[in-house]
This record gives structure tokens, sequence and C-alpha cells, in this order.
């Protein structure tokens, strides 16, 4: 039976809603195609870190460095005794000035008395004998020319004198060596200064030791100090001898002190990686006190100028202290530098990094050498930030 007009309808009907539904499928798979890979490509964007980069800047050419010193006096003089006694008496307490030769204190050394009294007798009784030793010798060369007496008895007698002659010499060396030694009784000051330790008292047994011993007292020429700094490594080369440097004090707030290079070690000391340097202040006025703190405040004039950068751009891990920089192709690029110098909110970097360097300002936790970023531009976090 031919098939009638409606079942072909329904057949036209059919085809056309499998072909609708075909459709919808295959665009419905299109879609979420799509959206796959939109929703991969935005992960993958995300994915990709987003950095602020700054350009390190100069530092000034006239910078300062403040580094901690050390005051010192010009000349310091321990005294010690050179005798063995008991302290008599003592003119000077810490704190007075003196004067070159000025008495500072006596000991009393009964024994180097003694001593002296018997060399002094000695010596008399050394020089009565070569004086008859001497007659003797001249009246036996006298006889000697009338044949009395054997040209060997006179050559015994002039040698008799000699020795003798000797041995007063000797016995007035050791009465002058005692003299002095009875000098040093008096303990006088080496030069103009002031009494800056007093380690002993009256009636105090003094036991001589030379500079082994315990010092007595001590002078010091305040009227000009000597400044004790370590200069890093790094800056060595721009502080000539005849740099200028400005001091301050504790006990001085707001005063400012004028000292001059006087001084530089020439070496590098191993354990600190600096150089020692002294300088010399005048101190007529003698506001500042010797073995005080001084920070000194040396400026810097000449040399290559180091290149700052935010101390957040700082990497240290076990690789040692890095900073990330940002190359042409958005890719970092990890560089090792040494710190010249901290100022707490940045950093001057001796080396490591050139001027035309980006350096991420911020580097997330876990940024690698070669990682993709994306960089926001100055201009574009001024307009951020407004």
């Amino acid at each position: 039976m031919p098939p009638t007009e409606s079942h072909r309808g329904l057949r036209r009907a059919g085809i056309v809603i499998a072909v609708i539904a075909i459709v919808i499928v295959v665009s419905g798979i299109g879609i979420r195609v799509s959206d796959q890979r939109e929703m991969t490509e935005w992960t993958e964007e995300q994915a990709i870190p987003t950095v602020a980069v700054v350009a390190p800047t100069q530092g000034e050419a006239d910078a300062r460095i403040d580094l901690p010193g050390r005051l010192e006096a010009f000349a310091r003089a321990p005294l010690n005794a050179r005798v063995s006694g008991y302290l008599k008496a003592w003119k000077a307490d810490i704190g007075t000035p003196v004067k070159s030769g000025q008495l500072i204190a006596e000991i009393e050394a009964p024994d180097i008395e003694q001593q002296l009294l018997q060399a002094e007798a000695d010596l008399a009784s050394a020089e009565a004998n070569a004086a008859l030793a001497a007659s003797t010798a001249k009246r036996w060369q006298s006889m000697l020319g009338r044949d009395s007496v054997s040209k060997q008895e006179v050559d015994e007698k002039v040698g008799d004198l000699a020795a003798k002659e000797a041995l007063a010499k000797a016995a007035r060396a050791n009465v002058e060596r005692l003299r002095t030694m009875r000098g040093f009784t008096r303990i006088v000051a080496p030069f103009d200064g002031v009494v800056t330790a007093r380690n002993t008292d009256i009636g105090e047994l003094i036991t001589a030791g030379g500079g082994s011993g315990r010092e007595l007292f001590v002078v010091s020429d305040t009227r000009k100090l000597r400044v004790y700094v370590n200069v890093p490594q790094s800056y060595v080369s721009r502080l000539n001898t005849d740099a200028n440097a400005v001091i301050t004090v504790p006990e001085h707030p707001g005063r400012q002190y004028s000292a001059a290079v006087a001084a530089s070690a020439g070496a590098v000391n191993v354990a600190t990686g600096t150089t020692l340097m002294q300088l010399t202040v005048d101190n007529q006025a003698g506001e500042l006190l010797p073995g005080g703190y001084a920070s000194v405040s040396f400026e810097l004039a000449g040399g290559a100028q180091a290149l700052r950068v935010p101390a957040s751009a700082l990497i240290f891990d076990q690789s040692g202290l890095r900073v990330a920089t940002v190359d042409s192709q958005s890719r970092v690029v990890m560089k090792p530098i040494t710190i010249a110098r901290d100022h707490g909110h940045f950093i001057e970097v001796a080396g490591g990094i050139e001027a035309a360097d980006r350096v991420i300002s911020t580097p997330p936790d876990g940024l690698m050498a070669g990682t993709a970023v994306r960089v926001i531009e100055p201009a574009a976090q001024e307009a951020n930030a407004g």
C-alpha cells in the first residue's frame, strides 16, 4: 500500500527534528570546547605572576657614611715603678693637669739608700787604693832611672795602678747606677697632660716590675685626640689620607667637631673586612673624653656611585643575597649583589646590577630564574596608586 501524504510529512518532520538535534548537540559540544579552551587560557594567564619593577637609582656623588669610632688620647703614658718600696706620698690625683717633669708621687726605698751608702764607701776605698798605687808606681819609675829597681818590678807596680784605677771606675759606675735608681723613687710626668688614672695610695708596698707591673698612674695628653675607625673595604678607596670628617659624641648632642684622616693601616682585617684608619681632632677645650665612643661621618667624594634599590627587593636564600630582574622577554633573571650600605628602606648596592636593569620591587615567594612574569611598568604603578 503506497505511503500516504501524511506519512511522508511525518518522515520529513522526523528528519528535520533529527538534524536539529544533531546541530544542537554539535553546537553544544563546540561551545563546551570553546569554554574549556577559554578557561584553560584564563587559568594559564592567571598562573603568570604579576610583578612591579623599578629602575635602580644613582646614589649621591657627595654621599656620606657614618661609622662608629673610638677616641684615644694623642699620647698616653702608664707610669710604673722602677724601684721597690713604699709609697711615701702622691701629689696629683685623677683629673689633675700636670707639666712635664712635675712630681706626681714619691716612693720610700730604704734598701736603695743603704746600697748607695755602701757603694759610696766602696768608691772612696777604691779611689784611695788607686791614689796609693799611683804614687807607688811613680816612685818606682823614678828609681828605675837610677838602676835601683828592676824593670819587672816597675811593670808590676804600673799594672797594679791600672787594676786599682779600673776598680775605682767600677765603684764609681755602681754609685752612679744607685743614684739613678734613687732618682726613680720620684715619679714625674713625662709630658704636659692630665692624670687619668691613680691605682695606688700612701703606704702601699710597691714592687718594681717595669712594663709588666701594675701601672701606678696614667698621664694622658688630651689636647689632641686620636680617633680610630674601622672603614669597610668598599669605601677605603674613596677616603684619602687628607679627607675630612665630622665627629659627634653622645654627651654633647648637636655639637660637631672637625677631624682629619692622619693615617691608614693600608691592609684589610680578615676577620672584619675593614681597614683601620686614624683621625686627629683638636681638643683644646677638653670637651672630648679619651676612651669614649664617637660617631664619625665621612664625606665620600669621587669614585663610582652606588646604585640604590628598595630593601624589599632583596632575596636571601641558599644561593646567597640576590635581586630578581626582568629581561626583555619578560622572564626572571636572578643577579647576586653586594651590599655597600643599608639605609633601612633602601639599599646601596656595590656591584651586581646595572642602572638599566628592571628590578622586581617585591618578588613573590617561590620566584625562580626563567619564570615568565607579567610586568607592571612604573607609569602603570603610579596610575594604579592614583
